[in-house]
């Protein structure tokens, strides 16, 4: 049962006749942070006095006389200006928690109305190997669909992955003029990566060159302005005198930052330069970059040699990403790329010029928007479609198909601005139904306040970033196994489950919207919010069963009660009670820190408290002893179920 979503529905039967909208006052029924005040605290009287013209006492008072709690709930009590404070009677509580024992679900009721979920994730471009920066959106992806399932959504997972496009119009290019045959036979991706990144280094050096002189002459623009505007004179204006003064300081800000990057981009095109073997070869491609999109467009049209080139690449590609979601535990519905939907473009195209919802701009055809500066493109002056296109196609093809109530998107912050636009067009489209939301997130970041890189300065490979989380979780389970309780294929998948989700939880514990600082100790510490001590309190529980010879599973179905006799054997029992609420905050906005701050801050730490005031093998009954088990188990049930929603496996010894 969900308590929060009980109370908030009786009230509501209560308020709807006050106001025409109850949410926002429903909002304010919350638990309590201290206990001496109930369990939960309605704080809706303030506003609503103010809305009435009312004493919010005085409000209260009615709500309380109106209100039928007494079910669940002790006699209600108002404090200070309004507040209501609610605590739940021991009886009712020890009622919900005999039917959670006995519950494979632990208490928590599917919704009511379940919607239909499509969420894309993960997306990585198949011919390159996954990096760091993909964690996140695949295991925040992992975790809400995880959840929404559990509550009893539809969930349609679908990795839309980057498997077309300019990147193997330069993956073509780079292996019919550089690859290494060698190479490519015994490890095929890496090779291919390779390739990539040679191409890329070469039409970054020959658009850096290029670019050099308009560059210059830009900053020599700006450095005249700057030396123009400091010999003006004041106008004696202050305000006017000030809004100048302010405005040459950020003009110098930008010329320092422009000459900063001029300095370093020149450097670096400098060293490439003189580098006799590189200039040699990006002198004999000089014209690489149009080359590359004559492949791309060869690849596009159906051209013999590119497709089957196209079709040798991508099954070693797709192999290579599969491998690392099997480490993840991370699987799809659909892995519907790119390439599905290139054929459907040239129709989206036709279809927004047919209602007029597309128009011509420099060649480019545009749609746009209210509410942007700049238009979206659908189809550029040369015929070839874009990302936002593509993504287009995808909401009708998903709409057509699946019919879902929302489409979420789990992709970086960076593509905001690209997300607001296409949401924008599908909706002057004709898609107004349907949720389509950006579940943004921020960048894994390094110590030194940047990306997180390797110490040569490339973006850390996702399966070198897995392989030592698990070498340093073998290390620590290891050195805290004093009894030598394990055996040596149990330290293996120890080390496993603990790495993997050490790596998941560092990640799904930050606000998903905030950058976070990358740390192998932090995610894998013993002490504090982390997977590794959530997996530990598990085990602990477990440890008790084996020592005290308890058969769990019987316990459960003997009939047993829980019941409580301690603040602190109340103080969990709350926590318990309250997983269903922390499953609903956590699909609110889809922040999976959410489940794992109450796992820690409230669960955790709650069973810590119980653990040390309150005997469970040594306790002064049987009775009491069994009802000590049956909470130990049911905590150890929300903890498991808990990480598993966040895509976590346990372990029953550390």
């Amino acid at each position: 049962m969900n308590i929060l979503q009980v109370l908030r529905s009786r009230f509501d039967a209560v308020l709807a006749p006050l106001v025409d909208e109850t949410a926002p006052l429903l909002d304010m029924i919350r638990p309590t942070n201290d206990p001496k005040f109930g369990d939960y605290q309605a704080n809706c009287a303030m506003p609503l006095g103010k809305k009435l013209g009312k004493n919010p006492r005085e409000i209260a008072g009615e709500i309380v006389e109106k209100i039928d709690l007494s079910d669940m709930a002790e006699p209600l009590e108002i404090a200070g200006p309004g507040f209501i404070n609610i605590k739940l009677k021991d009886a009712w509580i020890e009622e919900q928690l005999a039917a959670a024992v006995t519950d494979e679900r632990i208490g928590v009721p599917l919704v009511e109305n379940p919607k239909k979920y499509v969420l894309d994730f993960s997306s990585p471009n198949v011919a390159k190997p996954m990096h760091v920066g993909h964690i996140r959106s695949t295991v925040i992806g992992d975790s809400l669909a995880n959840t929404l399932r559990f509550l009893g959504h539809e969930v349609i997972t679908d990795n839309h992955l980057g498997d077309w496009g300019t990147q193997f119009g330069m993956i073509i290019y780079g292996f019919k003029h550089f690859r290494d045959n060698d190479a490519y036979h015994q490890k095929p991706v890496a090779e291919l990566s390779r390739l990539y990144r040679e191409v890329r280094k070469i039409i970054d050096f020959v658009d850096g060159q290029k670019g050099l002189p308009a560059r210059k002459a830009k900053l020599m623009e700006m450095a005249a302005e700057i030396e123009e505007r400091k010999a003006m004179p004041p106008t004696g204006d202050k305000a006017a005198d000030k809004k100048a003064k302010k405005e040459l300081d950020k003009l110098q800000r930008q010329a320092e930052e422009v000459s900063k990057e001029l300095t370093t981009d020149e450097a670096k095109l400098n060293a490439l330069a003189g580098d006799a073997e590189f200039a040699k070869v990006a002198s004999e491609h000089a014209d690489i970059a149009s080359a590359v999109l004559n492949e791309t467009a060869k690849l596009h049209a159906g051209d013999e040699e590119n497709l089957a080139l196209w079709h040798e690449f991508l099954p070693k590609c797709r192999e290579d990403i599969q491998r690392i979601y099997q480490r993840l535990d991370v699987t799809f519905d659909y892995e519907l790329g790119e390439s599905f939907y290139h054929n459907q473009l040239g129709e989206v195209v036709n279809n927004f010029i047919e209602q007029g919802f597309a128009e011509e701009s420099e060649g480019a055809l545009c749609v746009f928007l209210e509410g942007f500066k700049a238009p979206m493109i659908i189809r550029k002056k040369d015929g070839a479609y874009l990302y936002a296109t593509t993504d287009l196609a995808t909401i009708e093809y998903r709409m057509r198909e699946w019919s879902p109530d929302a489409i979420l998107y789990v992709v970086d912050f960076r593509q905001g601005d690209h997300f607001d636009k296409l949401f924008a067009a599908a909706k002057k489209w004709g898609y107004t139904d349907v949720e389509l939301k950006h579940v943004s997130f921020g960048t894994v970041m390094g110590t030194d306040g940047k990306p997180y890189k390797t110490r040569s300065g490339d973006t850390v490979g996702l399966e070198g970033l897995l392989d030592e989380a698990v070498a340093r979780a073998d290390k620590i389970v290891r050195e805290n196994d004093t009894d030598g309780q394990l055996t040596a294929e149990q330290y293996a998948d120890v080390a496993q489950r603990v790495g993997i989700g050490g790596l998941k939880y560092g990640d799904l514990s930050q606000n998903r919207e905030t950058d976070y600082v990358f740390s192998y100790d932090k995610m894998l510490a013993l002490q504090g919010n982390t997977a590794t001590y959530m997996q530990y309190a598990y085990a602990r529980v477990q440890s008790i069963f084996r020592r005290g010879e308890v058969d769990i599973a019987a316990l459960r179905e003997s009939g047993a009660r829980i019941r409580v006799s301690s603040p602190a054997e109340r103080a969990l029992v709350m926590k318990v009670l309250r997983f269903p609420e922390a499953l609903n905050d956590t699909v609110v906005d889809y922040r999976p820190n959410q489940l794992t701050m109450f796992l820690f801050e409230e669960l955790a730490k709650s069973y810590s408290t119980f653990f040390e005031q309150c005997p469970v093998l040594k306790a002064e009954t049987e009775e009491q002893k069994q009802s000590r088990l049956l909470l130990c188990d049911l905590n150890a049930r929300v903890i498991k179920q808990g990480l598993a929603l966040l895509g976590i496996s346990t372990v029953d010894k550390m």
